[in-house]
This record gives structure tokens, sequence and C-alpha cells, in this order.
């Protein structure tokens, strides 16, 4: 998912800065009000950051100028929505930039709007769907999870093909060009993070409980049942 440095012409590249920024603002805001109204939200922060910080460090080359990985996004949005996970994103994708020569400073725009804004805010869509229903808690948390990840790289195909459309077929036909290519490996990194990502949130059912119900991540009575049959 990460586009390199370089790679996207610069009027992309500002572009893609100036619909991230809005929303960082936004996420920002939101984050200051958690924290404020419960400290003690910040070490499931941590958690769900440093999920999104090693799943996406473990990337595979891919030849279309950017890279497959898992993205780590879901869980985030999932606890706290996809306006404060795009902070995390960023502040995880500028360290990437930096130091571990992952994407770069001149397409972090592109890479926050595609890992940090559209792919968590899909799995939130999914899990508020799904919140109140009959469906299995830990269902829900692997589906939002899951689909995070898949529409990053719809949203990075998208980014690529607007960049570069192909001379016959245009957009369409780069965007359906990059998303084949991406498919073959993040279909089944997905639903392997789907799996893994649901099995540490019920881990924080069984360890911390009370947290995700101040926070109202799932109703009190999905939780209570969960960890009775935990």
């Amino acid at each position: 998912m990460h586009i390199m440095e370089g790679f996207l012409p610069l009027y992309w590249a500002v572009i893609w800065w100036i619909v991230a920024l809005p929303c960082l603002i936004f996420g920002i805001y939101q984050l200051k009000k958690v924290l404020e109204a419960d400290r003690e939200a910040l070490p499931l922060l941590g958690v769900t950051g440093g999920f999104i910080f090693i799943l996406s460090s473990l990337k595979l080359p891919s030849v279309t100028g950017s890279c497959s990985h898992p993205t780590g996004t879901g869980l985030s949005a999932v606890c706290f929505g996809p306006w404060i996970t795009s902070v995390v994103c960023a502040i995880v994708l500028l360290f990437q930039a930096l130091f571990l020569a992952h994407g770069g400073l001149s397409v972090l725009g592109a890479n926050i709007v595609s890992m940090g804004i559209i792919g968590p805010l899909a799995g939130y869509i999914v899990y508020r769907s799904l919140r109140d229903t009959r469906v299995n808690m830990y269902l829900t948390v692997f589906l939002a999870c899951a689909l995070a990840d898949l529409f990053t790289y719809v949203t990075t195909s998208l980014e690529l093909a607007l960049a570069y459309p192909a001379e016959v077929g245009g957009i369409v036909s780069s965007f359906v060009l990059f998303m084949g290519i991406f498919a073959v490996t993040q279909i089944p990194l997905a639903i392997v993070e789907g799996v893994v990502l649901a099995l540490v949130f019920k881990y924080i059912v069984s360890l911390k409980p009370d947290i995700l119900l101040r926070l109202k991540v799932f109703p009190e009575e999905k939780i209570r049942v969960a960890r009775s049959e935990a």
C-alpha cells in the first residue's frame, strides 16, 4: 500500500494532502475529547496503534509502485472510529517514511487517505452496521478488519489509476489492472489480518472489558455474553 516516494505526480500528491488534512484536524479534535473524558483509553490507543505499526511494516514488494501488507487499522476503527485512526495512521506512516523507507513524505497524503481514512472508514461502516444486530461480536470485528484492509488497497489502486490512466481504457482499465495485481496477495492477507485482530479483540474483552464499555464499542450485553462464553 505504501506508494513509493516520488511515484505520484506533484499535483496528485498535493490533492491527496488537501483531502487528508481536514480529516486529520477533525481526528485530532476527537482524540483530544476522548482522552480528556477517559485517560484510561490511552493504553488501548497504544495497543491499536502498535498493531497498525507492526502489521503495516510487514511489506511484500509489488510491481505497482506500491507494496502489499496488512494494515492493522480495523481494530482501531472499531475501538475509536475512523477519524482518530487517521491520526494514528498519519503518525505511523510518517515514522515509516522517515526511518524505514516505507512510502515517503511527498506521497504521505495519498498514503494517509488510503490507509488512514478510506480503509478505516470502510471497516467502521461495516462495524456500525453489524454492532447492534445478532451477528457475533467477533465476526463483526473480523469483517471490519478484513474490509478495512481491502478498501485500503481499493483506494490505493484508484490513486495510482488516477495518476497513471491506461492508454486504452483510461482510469477504469488502469484501476482494474492495479486492483488485480494487489488482489493476489491482499485477499489472503486481509483474511489473516481479520482473524488475528479478532483474536486480539477477544483478549482485550477478557482483560479490560470496562474500557470497551466506557467507549461504547459494543453493547454491554454482547460483551457480557462474550466473557461468559470465554
